[in-house]
């Protein structure tokens, strides 16, 4: 059975600087997937390349074993691959409720009226319910990340890709949001988290890669990952043999 998502030998470069360099990943229907690595890597990158919003030098993005490489993200969205970003950036002077309703019909092309009990339901399951009706622009840090996950939720995604939402988050707030997105896993979206606040992503996924220098420099067990020297030495800065 083919990966529900696939980066295959991706190249991307932006003048002398290289953020990826052949660079192949897969993800299993159903898995959680974390990527780590310093500022720079190219974490962002390879979400943009997998989503649609930047365009590989080489290589190719697959999405249920068909090749998206040529679809724009519009298109990726409405085949089920949605992504959040690191900096949300809701229609602050929409409503809540508004916000998902727009997600909802544009990322699915579904009609406004046949979207609104979705967009209810989706707002009580990521606890923002009781703030349906305030403006986007006055929420909190960790509301703001909720309707961010809320907003791509609504364009039912098959493949979730989770760009450093705990950044910013208080202990209580980020144990809040990994709750949440254990729930919307164990739901049947498979996702590729991108995240600094390490033990939160530790939490949740089922293997972890670093990536370093436009390659990943290690992958597998998240636990056995973050104990390697190698990866204490450069993701770190702590030398591999202190």
């Amino acid at each position: 059975m083919a990966p529900i998502l696939a980066l295959d030998n991706i190249s991307k470069r932006f003048g002398a600087v290289v953020v990826a360099d052949g660079i192949s990943l897969d993800l299993n229907d159903g898995e959680a997937l974390g990527i780590i690595g310093p500022n720079g890597a190219g974490k962002t990158t390879l979400f943009g390349i997998a989503a649609g919003s930047v365009a590989p030098d080489a290589g190719r993005v697959l999405f249920a074993g068909e090749d998206i490489t040529r679809l724009s993200p519009q298109r990726r969205c409405r085949l089920g691959l949605a992504r959040s970003f690191q900096i949300p950036q809701p229609f602050a002077g929409m409503t809540v409720f508004e916000n998902v309703v727009v997600a909802a019909a544009f990322g699915t092309g579904e009609r406004e009226a046949a979207v609104y009990e979705r967009s209810a339901k989706l707002l009580k399951r990521c606890g923002l319910a009781g703030k349906a009706n305030r403006r986007a622009g006055g929420l909190t840090l960790l509301d703001r990340k909720r309707l961010e996950l809320a907003r791509v939720l609504a364009t039912r995604p098959r493949v979730l890709l989770l760009d450093e939402v705990a950044g910013g988050l208080s202990e209580h707030e980020c144990s809040a949001l990994v709750a949440l997105i254990k729930e919307v896993r164990a739901s049947g979206v498979s996702i590729v988290w991108i995240e600094h606040v390490v033990h939160a992503l530790l939490a949740a996924v089922d293997r972890l890669l670093v990536l370093h220098g436009g390659r990943f420099i290690a992958a597998g067990d998240p636990q056995s990952v973050i104990k390697s020297p190698q990866v204490a030495e450069i993701y770190m800065g702590i030398a591999a043999d202190a």
